[in-house]
């Protein structure tokens, strides 16, 4: 870990990462690919140690209340965060200017802050987002291990739930001959449907792989899953998006599930409802 000053914090879509790089080591992840330009080892978290100041600065200029969105590229609720609490200090933040937050995390430490996600829920809007991946617990040690199961997820959304905080799943990413299953699709809907997530965004059935998380997926199959590198170079070389022989039939699968329990599952249709601020936040911030 080491710490910097960011110049900046909030991207143009108001989304933010106080964090850069990850301490959940999930085998698959898109983050390290050499393309983000990572100048430090993926592991060696950069701390923006003046994040809240960054985010307090930012939100105070702003003429329009709005969405404040985080975890996309680096999950803000890793280990390190019960220690150095920049999101928790950010979501004060958000709270005080009544802006609303959109939080994408695989942690049960976000519970931690769910007083300040009612407040801001209550003030104006707040969503969690959780990617789950593996309905087999043991699996998901293999391919998430440095964060809770995917079972203490779904106690996570539940608790969530309870407290009238809405939720949102990321079903993502569906690894070839891994977790590529009806059964295993079958077992995080329920999930999902048990849970009462608004929406379940799902891109495919299939993972992206480039320079760089490509060779840190495939040392995690050489360890874990003895000869399936050799079947992922056959049958995908070098392409970016690795799609399951079973995309289609999964697919299917996964919309008339959702369909059927009233679940969210057009992706921009979720997305237009996470940007979304409820009208009469938007009505107040015109004066």
């Amino acid at each position: 870990m080491h710490r910097v000053d960011a110049k900046s914090l909030l991207s143009q879509q108001n989304g933010m990462n106080i964090y850069r790089g990850c301490q959940h080591g999930c085998i698959y992840c898109d983050s390290r690919s050499r393309c983000y330009q990572f100048t430090h080892g993926f592991e060696d978290i950069e701390v923006k140690q003046n994040a809240p100041g960054l985010l307090d600065q930012a939100l105070r200029s702003k003429r329009r209340r709005c969405m404040i969105g985080t975890g996309s590229m680096s999950d803000p609720y890793m280990p390190l965060e019960r220690e150095e609490r920049l999101m928790r200090r950010c979501l004060e933040i958000i709270d005080r200017y009544e802006f609303g937050a959109a939080v994408i995390t695989k942690s049960d430490l976000m519970l931690r802050d769910l007083d300040l996600l009612t407040s801001i829920n209550g003030k104006a809007k707040a969503v969690v987002q959780m990617t789950m991946t593996t309905y087999d617990e043991q699996l998901c040690r293999i391919l998430e291990p440095g964060v809770c199961t995917t079972g203490r997820r779904f106690e996570t959304l539940c608790e969530l739930r309870d407290s009238g905080i809405p939720t949102i799943v990321w079903l993502s990413p569906v690894l070839p001959y891994i977790n590529d299953t009806r059964e295993n699709l079958e077992g995080l809907l329920r999930y999902c449907a048990e849970a009462g997530v608004r929406g379940v965004i799902c891109f495919g059935m299939g993972l992206t792989l480039r320079e760089g998380s490509r060779e840190y997926y495939y040392a995690a199959l050489d360890r874990h899953f003895p000869g399936l590198k050799a079947r992922y170079q056959k049958e995908f070389g070098g392409e970016y998006i690795v799609n399951s022989p079973n995309s289609s039939a999964l697919m299917r699968q996964f919309h008339d599930f959702c369909e059927k329990n009233g679940i969210m599952h057009d992706n921009e249709q979720i997305f237009s409802y996470l940007r979304k601020l409820p009208e009469r936040y938007e009505q107040m911030s015109l004066f």
